[in-house]
């Protein structure tokens, strides 16, 4: 198998493992008898005795970048950074963005088929509406940053770890945010995060076989000589 098909199956194993834990963590959230997971209520209830001020602020500017048109920003800019081409970086940050969408429809339907209630509104410190897992700004915010890391490597070099960190602690905090801000359980975050790596690797893995398909070989038809009888 070349290098591209063992990462293809990689890819496509890590989606695979990852959606069918975000399978168990709905089923357990749909049979849970208060709806919620081990964890759920302890990390509410911290979240409503540490809220200073200065905390809650940041809390808020750092959610506010998990939604509207932030993120899908940030993955067409990324695309437009992939490539040597001007017809390859438009296609690529079409691409990213068409992903980032597609990602956010099923995300929508997920959350739907749930259909799960979240915290109090009266432990709520900031906006938030429609059912609660998974959550909206994790998913959002992790498919975003695994978008502009798949931009970082597809560039050919080796990818800059400062960059990598950088990335992750952005998607991982605006999640955090959710659960510290109330309108969130920890799990409906979990959900967003697994169900952000089922999606991209999933789509990942199918990149990677397209790619290494070989061109089709265009048959031209024989010339006839003389004409029919």
């Amino acid at each position: 198998m070349t290098g591209g098909g063992a990462a293809a199956h990689r890819f496509g194993r890590a989606g695979a493992a990852a959606a069918a834990l975000f399978a168990l963590l709905a089923t357990a959230v749909l049979h849970a008898p208060d709806g919620l997971l081990p964890g759920d209520a302890a990390l509410h209830d911290w979240s409503l005795t540490h809220r200073p001020a200065v905390a809650v602020a940041v809390a808020r500017a750092v959610t506010a970048t998990g939604t509207g048109l932030l993120p899908y920003a940030l993955v067409v800019l990324a695309g437009l950074a992939v490539g040597g081409t001007r017809r390859r970086r438009l296609t690529a940050a079409a691409g990213f963005g068409l992903c980032l969408g597609a990602g956010q429809a099923l995300r929508y339907a997920a959350m739907s088929l749930v259909s799960r209630p979240r915290p109090p509104a009266g432990d709520w410190a900031t906006h938030a509406s429609g059912w609660s897992f998974p959550s909206g700004h994790a998913t959002t915010a992790a498919m975003a940053a695994g978008l502009v890391i798949a931009a970082l490597a597809l560039r050919g070099s080796r990818l800059p770890r400062l960059p990598l960190v950088l990335i992750g602690g952005w998607a991982a905090s605006v999640g955090l945010t959710r659960v510290y801000l109330g309108v969130h359980w920890f799990s409906d975050v979990v959900a967003g995060w697994l169900f952000a790596t089922a999606w991209l690797a999933l789509i990942g893995s199918v990149g990677l076989w397209r790619a290494r398909r070989p061109a089709a070989v265009r048959r031209v038809p024989p010339r006839l000589h003389g004409k029919s009888a």
